[in-house]
């Protein structure tokens, strides 16, 4: 297996060695950790998907405290009380903690609509961030633009992109 890789690797090396020695590549690098940081439409988003949970979790909250009123009145008069009020006051619990867990499930659950919101944020968010990335590689003529904040160990700070980036973005906000 470390033949195998070490066979790619030099494979690849050799591969790619004649095309950096006999053209003028250039590699740039953002930080993409930074530009979740420091670009307000992720700021705003976050800000709205928390306001967002915050509401669910109040009336979440709101369902529960109804739900144990209700078992603290069944059994504070479980005991003096008809079987058939008795069976009526389980189903109608035993319906509101289903519903309980419908509306956990329709609001946080992995299908649910925060997730599926905060999905549909991200995705646009990323759009215009690849937008940005993209014009700043066309107007600067580079090749590649990697994600420092993935992989990379080291990068030479005249390569990092990152503020372009942001002032594309900003740019473009303005717009």
């Amino acid at each position: 297996m470390k033949l195998r890789q070490v066979n790619s690797a030099l494979l690849a090396i050799t591969l790619l060695a004649p095309m950096f020695l006999f053209s003028q590549i250039k590699i740039g690098y953002i930080a993409s950790d930074r530009i979740r940081f420091e670009y307000e439409e992720f700021k705003k988003a976050e800000s709205q998907l928390q306001d967002e949970f915050k509401k669910v979790q109040e009336e979440y909250q709101v369902m529960l405290k109804e739900l144990q009123d209700l078992k603290d009145a069944y059994e504070t008069q479980r005991l003096m009380s008809s079987p058939e009020w008795r069976t009526e006051k389980e189903t109608e619990i035993s319906a509101k903690e289903q519903r309980i867990q419908q509306y956990q499930a329709q609001k946080v659950g992995p299908e649910g609509e925060l997730y599926r919101k905060q999905s549909q944020m991200e995705r646009e968010l990323l759009s215009k961030v690849k937008t940005a990335v993209d014009n700043v590689a066309i107007s600067k003529g580079y090749d590649f633009i990697f994600d420092g904040s993935v992989s990379l160990l080291y990068g030479k700070p005249t390569h990092d992109l990152t503020d372009d980036v942001l002032t594309e973005l900003k740019k473009n906000t303005t717009k």
